[in-house]
Order: C-alpha cells, then structure tokens, then sequence
C-alpha cells in the first residue's frame, strides 16, 4: 500500500474516539427511555416484553447494518425494504417446490445481494446519484414482485426453518444470536479491516480517496451487495417469523432502517458512524415504538413520530457538521 493510500485511509477508530463519544450518548438514551418507561407502565420489564424488543430491534439491525456501510459512503440504499419483500417471496416459493430449507435460504441471499449489486452498478458505471438508482430500484422491484406474486400469499413452512425467525435457544430468540454474530462481524469489519477503513475514507473524501489509490468503484459495489445481502438475510428471517409470504411484506421497513442508521450516529454526509451504533439505534427505535404500543396510543402516531425522531437526527447531524467547520 503507497504512502498517499494509507493517508487517505481513515484512522482507526480509539475507544475515546467521536464514534464512541456518540454511542456512549445514545446508550445513555437508552437508559432514559427505559427507566421512563419502567415508570409509565408496570408491563415494560416483564420477559416476555423484554424478548419482544430484543427480536424487533434485531430484525430492524439486519436491514439497518448493510445500510450503515452505504451511508458511510454518503450513498443511500431506499430500495431495501422492497429488496426484502422479493427475497421472502423468492426463497419461500423454493422451500415450497423443492422442500429445502437450504436452498431457500440461499435463494433469498443470492436474489438480496444480486439486487445490491444492480445498485452498485448503477451508481459506479452509470454514475446514478444513489437516491435516485435506488428509488428507482423500490419501483421495479414493487412491481416485479406483485407481478410474482400475482396476488397470492405462500404460508407454512417447516419447522426447522421456522426457528430461525421465531424459535427460542436457551430462553433467548433466535434472532438475538444472529444479531450478535452479524454485529460482531460488522464491527470487526468498518473498524479493523483496511476494507472498512477505506469505506470510511470514501465517505470523507471520495475524491481524495481515489487519487490515493483506493478503489473507489470495487468499494462501492462491495458495498452495495452487502447492503443487499442484510436484505436478503432480514427477508429469511421475517418469513420464518411471520410464516408466510406477500408481495407488501417490505413495504414498512425502509423508514425505521434508516431512522435506525441515522438515530444510532452515522452521518448521511459520510464518513462518520459504527455498526454498533446502528444498534443502539435500532434498540432506541423499538423501545419508543414499544412504549407507545405499551401506553396505548394508537398505532397511526408511529409514523408520525418516526419521522419526528428521523428529521430532528439529520438536523443535529448538521448541526454538528457546523460547529466542526
């Protein structure tokens, strides 16, 4: 690696780094929130309450931790709730025909990560702003899925594969091993992996970046497929979860997945942000959304609050963007 690569390389992030300084933040947050809650409603510490946060804000991590890679690059993936629908519908229709749990776990990867690849392509050679491909991207495959599913829902699965949406492994959901994994793996990679190091130089710096020899193109598409990939493993766990498969089955989880990237620190100008994070802000997502389920207020206000939590995050992201300046 030349000199001129290793300077446009960010540096490895220290534990008194900025990124830690936030998510200590935002783990406080999360602190508040519970002990507010606690207060507000006597249901809100009870296991089978607690198990529920814990498989929602790691089915909202799944699609949120491949788009945090995007967002790094100062891109934006709008396509993944759309992208996960496809996958579910496309490995439940191989589980039903073939009645392998294998290939219809592979099938939903392989149909994630190659709709993640189109992404990529269409930013890099088309050099398509990454909103406009990827909103594009959610209408074509809206369409091609409804045209798939002509209308029809594909329902009971086996048992086995069921467990991993819904199953439990030593009174912990299943789901809660896989986020520890993906999340220990996400990690690993932004912050010690010279892969992950130049995502986050892109983000800062595109341009300084490719004059210093990091491949900009090769990065970007890696990491739109990995984006894609999250998609397609969020889409396997959801139709293990629900037990069945629709053509809107997506239609609702592109907004918290990026209200999640956004909340848990990473800039959308690029360059700044953790995978873990990501995390905490999936967790403070679910536990406000839970809050409001537990106090009862009507289900038409998430949205609502949702987009209030979303704008007030990207207004003190610029906000902090300024002082810096």
């Amino acid at each position: 690696m030349s000199d001129a690569t290793k300077i446009a390389i960010a540096p490895r992030r220290s534990l008194l780094s900025q990124d830690v300084t936030q998510v200590l933040y935002r783990l406080l947050t999360v602190l508040v929130i519970c002990v507010a809650l606690s207060l507000l409603s006597q249901s809100f510490f009870s296991l089978g309450n607690i198990l529920n946060v814990l498989r929602q804000a790691s089915l909202m991590f799944f699609i949120a931790s491949g788009l945090t890679l995007v967002v790094l690059t100062a891109g934006l993936d709008l396509s993944v709730g759309a992208n996960v629908a496809l996958s579910a519908c496309i490995a439940g229709t191989v589980i039903h025909h073939t009645g392998s749990t294998a290939l219809g776990v592979l099938s939903g990867l392989a149909t994630g990560a190659g709709v993640g690849l189109l992404n990529g392509l269409m930013v890099t050679m088309l050099r398509i702003p990454s909103f406009i491909a990827t909103y594009g991207m959610l209408w074509v495959l809206n369409g091609l899925t409804y045209w798939y599913m002509a209308g029809e829902t594909i329902h009971g699965f086996p048992p086995g594969f069921r467990q991993i949406g819904s199953g439990y492994l030593l009174g912990l959901p299943t789901p809660v091993y896989l986020l520890v994994i993906f999340l220990a793996i996400g990690t690993f990679f932004a912050q010690r992996t010279t892969w992950g190091q130049q995502i986050y130089a892109i983000g800062a710096n595109p341009v300084a970046a490719r004059l210093s020899g990091i491949p900009v193109n090769r990065r970007l598409l890696m990491v739109y497929a990995v984006s894609g990939a999250m998609a397609g493993l969020a889409s396997i766990v959801f139709l293990a979860r629900l037990n069945s498969a629709e053509a809107d089955i997506g239609e609702s989880l592109t907004l918290p997945a990026i209200a999640a990237v956004l909340i848990g620190g990473t800039s959308l100008f690029g360059g700044v942000g953790t995978v873990f994070g990501t995390f905490v802000g999936a967790l403070i997502l679910t536990l406000v959304l839970n809050g409001m389920n537990l106090l009862q207020v009507n289900a038409s206000w998430q949205p609502f609050v949702t987009g209030i939590i979303l704008i007030l995050t990207v207004w003190l992201d610029m906000k902090s963007r300024q002082r810096a300046r």
